[in-house]
């Protein structure tokens, strides 16, 4: 960018970005313990040029990071590894609390609401449009609540309560 003429904070990501690889590593070996390894060896010599790229782009820009192949998939990663749920901020002396809010281009990204994360699922030219600072607009839904009664068995997220409700005859 600098090198014809224009600003690199232009394109510098005003807000955090995460980028998760994942449905990337294809399956050669399988049923041994060195399988994994074997496979994301073959991954990073097939996409070499990719992870270079990413590897730059880590240092290169602020507010960027690169969530590797294998650590699992995107909406599943949000949950349990990006999610911070509330954000504190110090001003002025007090701390302020806000809420934490996800907007991505997976079609599972609004299970990170089921947490108390605001998520958003949105196409890749919003997503894009978002990192360079452009407002977002999204319609307000009607508020519908529903009223969950119990608690989960061990091991489970809140998708057991929502699949069960949208799968179980009335």
């Amino acid at each position: 960018m600098a090198d014809v003429g224009g600003d690199p904070d232009k394109i510098n990501p005003e807000i955090p970005v995460d980028l998760v690889i994942d449905h990337s590593v294809q399956v050669d070996k399988a049923g041994t313990e060195d399988a994994l390894n074997i496979n994301m060896d073959l991954e990073f010599e097939r996409n070499a040029e990719r992870y270079n790229f990413l590897s730059w782009a880590k240092k290169a820009f602020n507010n960027y990071q690169a969530v590797p192949p294998a650590t699992g998939i995107v909406h599943q990663v949000n949950l349990e590894y990006l999610a911070s749920v509330v954000h504190a901020i110090e001003e002025d002396g007090e701390i302020i609390t806000y809420p934490d809010t996800l907007v991505g281009t997976d079609s599972h990204t609004t299970m990170i609401n089921g947490i108390g994360v605001l998520g958003w699922g949105v196409g890749g030219i919003e997503a894009e449009a978002g990192m360079l600072g452009q407002p977002s607009y999204f319609p307000v839904p009607e508020v519908i609540g529903a009223k969950l009664v119990g608690e989960l068995p061990k091991r489970n997220n809140c998708n057991r309560p929502c699949i069960k409700s949208h799968t179980s005859p009335s």
